[in-house]
C-alpha cells in the first residue's frame, strides 16, 4: 500500500482549468482575477477540486475553493454529476442547522467556461484526516493525537451527524427524494442496486456483491424509521477540522433522503474500512476510536434516537463502498494500471470484511 502508484483521478490539464477559471471570473467579477490556482494533491476520486485566491479592490472571499463535476474522459465513479443539487443541499444545511458549512458563492452551469458544471465556496483552512496514507496509520496526525483529543474529535464528528439529522426540516429537502416506489430506504437500496448494474455493464460481476445485496433483502429492519436528510459520505475524511473541532463540513454528492442509520453505519464501517487495512498491513491502527458501540450510545444521547437494525446499515455500508471499489478498480484497469483477475471479487480491497459480515462473523 505504501508504495502503490495512486489511482488517476483526472485527464485534465491544471493549467489550462487556471486560463480557463480566470476568463470565467472576470465575467462574475468584473475586474477580477484568479491567482494561486492549484489542483490539491488529495483531490477526491469523484468531483474534482481547485483552490484559488481572488485578486480584487472587494473579493467576496480571499481564498475560495471550487467543486467541478467529474471529467467524463477519467472513467468517472458516478454516472450523473449534479452540481445544482450539491450546491443547493449546502445552501439548505447552511440555512437551517449549525454545522459549520462553507458559505458557497456562485453556481455555473454551463459546461462551456470548464468543460463541466461547477460551484464556487469559500475556502476553509484546517486539516483533514488522510485517505492516503490513512488517518489510522502511524504518523498521521490524528494517530498522533491524544485519547482525549481523539475522543474530543469523535464527540464533535458524531454531533455533526446528529444535529444535521435533527435540524433540517424535511419538507425543504424533499428535492433529494430518490426515484421509484416504495420507502425512502427501499428507493435508496434500488438506487444503489441500479449504481451497480451501470458499474458492471460489459464487465466481470461481482458474486460478492450480489450475494450482500441478497443478504440485506434477508435483513431487512422491521421498522424502517422516518427518513431525514442524509450526508451521504458521513466520514471524518470529509470534515476539515481546526484543531479537533469541525471547521467545514465537505463533499454533499451523495446526500439523499433515508433513515438516520443509513449516516450512522457509513460512519461506523468507513472508519472499520481503514481500521481493517491497517491491521493487515501491520499496525495496530486506532481500534478505540469510532467504535460501533461509542457512536452508536453518542448518538443516542445527543438526539434521544438509539439507533436501530445496525447490523443491517453496516453491511449496507460495506456493500454500497464496495460497489464504490469496484468502479475505481475498473478504472484502473481502464487506464492500464491493473488486470482484472479471476476473481473479480479480489477487485475489493475490503473483500473479506464485507463476506464476514455477509456470513454474520464480522462484528
Amino acid at each position: 500500500m505504501a508504495t502503490a502508484p495512486r489511482p488517476r483521478t483526472t485527464t485534465r490539464e491544471p493549467e489550462e482549468l487556471a486560463r480557463r477559471l480566470t476568463a470565467w471570473l472576470g465575467h462574475r467579477l468584473p475586474g477580477a482575477k484568479a491567482v494561486d490556482v492549484t489542483v490539491p494533491e488529495s483531490n477526491g476520486m469523484s468531483s474534482e477540486t481547485l483552490l484559488f485566491s481572488i485578486e480584487h479592490p472587494e473579493p467576496p472571499f480571499s481564498s475560495c475553493a471550487l467543486r467541478v463535476a467529474a471529467d467524463p474522459a477519467a472513467y468517472t465513479i458516478f454516472p450523473v454529476y449534479d452540481m445544482p443539487r450539491q450546491y443547493r443541499t449546502m445552501r439548505l444545511v447552511a440555512e437551517h442547522t449549525d454545522l459549520p458549512v462553507p458559505r458557497v458563492l456562485w453556481l455555473e452551469e454551463d459546461p462551456g467556461p470548464l468543460g463541466a458544471p461547477f460551484f464556487v465556496m469559500e475556502r476553509v483552512e484546517g486539516r483533514v484526516p488522510p485517505d492516503v496514507m490513512p488517518y489510522t496509520y502511524e504518523g498521521s496526525w490524528l494517530h498522533s493525537a491524544t485519547d482525549a483529543e481523539r475522543a474530543h474529535l469523535e464527540e464533535e464528528s458524531v454531533r455533526v451527524v446528529a444535529h444535521l439529522h435533527d435540524q433540517v426540516p424535511l419538507s425543504e429537502a424533499r428535492f433529494l427524494d430518490a426515484p421509484g416506489e416504495g420507502s425512502p430506504l427501499r428507493r435508496h437500496v434500488e438506487s444503489q442496486r441500479a449504481y451497480y448494474a451501470w458499474v458492471v455493464k460489459g464487465l466481470p460481476r461481482s458474486p460478492l456483491i450480489e450475494s450482500a445485496f441478497e443478504r440485506i433483502e434477508e435483513m431487512w429492519p422491521d421498522d424502517e424509521g422516518a427518513p431525514v436528510l442524509n450526508w451521504g459520505d458521513a466520514r471524518i475524511g470529509n470534515i476539515v477540522y481546526e484543531g479537533f473541532d469541525p471547521a467545514a463540513v465537505l463533499d454533499w454528492e451523495m446526500a439523499a433522503l433515508a433513515p438516520r442509520e443509513v449516516d450512522i453505519g457509513w460512519t461506523v464501517y468507513l472508519h472499520r474500512f481503514f481500521q481493517d487495512l491497517t491491521v493487515s498491513f501491520g499496525q495496530p491502527g486506532l481500534p478505540d476510536f469510532l467504535r460501533r458501540d461509542r457512536v452508536e450510545e453518542t448518538y443516542a444521547r445527543l438526539t434521544g434516537h438509539t439507533p436501530r437494525a445496525m447490523d443491517f446499515y453496516t453491511l449496507y455500508a460495506a456493500l454500497r463502498h464496495a460497489v464504490v471499489m469496484l468502479r475505481v478498480a475498473y478504472r484502473q484497469v481502464h487506464f492500464g494500471e491493473a488486470a482484472v483477475p479471476e476473481n473479480p471479487d479480489m477487485l475489493i480491497l475490503h473483500h473479506a470484511s464485507l463476506a464476514a459480515m455477509v456470513q454474520g462473523s464480522y462484528w
